[in-house]
């Protein structure tokens, strides 16, 4: 029986796949895309690091000599102390 029904199994023409095979690649692009917009949406939500820091630019300043010791110090020191409201 396996034997008689192996011809109509490898003839391809016999096959009907319908109209239906394009909802594959497309669900695999809409999963993709999704993904990615996720990830990205995800991303925008976590807190931003601050790179240009008053300390960071005050000793990148001083270590360009535009400022004097005396006045890394006091400026530091602004930017530590308690702030007021």
């Amino acid at each position: 029986m396996l034997l008689a029904a192996a011809p109509v199994l490898a003839d391809h023409m016999h096959h009907d796949h319908g109209g239906w095979w394009p909802i594959f690649p497309i669900f695999w692009i809409l999963l993709f895309v999704g993904l990615f917009w996720l990830a990205r949406r995800r991303g925008a939500c976590r807190p931003h690091r601050h790179y240009g820091s008053g300390e960071s630019v005050l000793a990148e300043r001083y270590a360009r000599g535009e400022i004097t010791e005396n006045e890394y110090r006091e400026r530091r020191e602004v930017l530590r102390g308690p702030r007021k409201k």
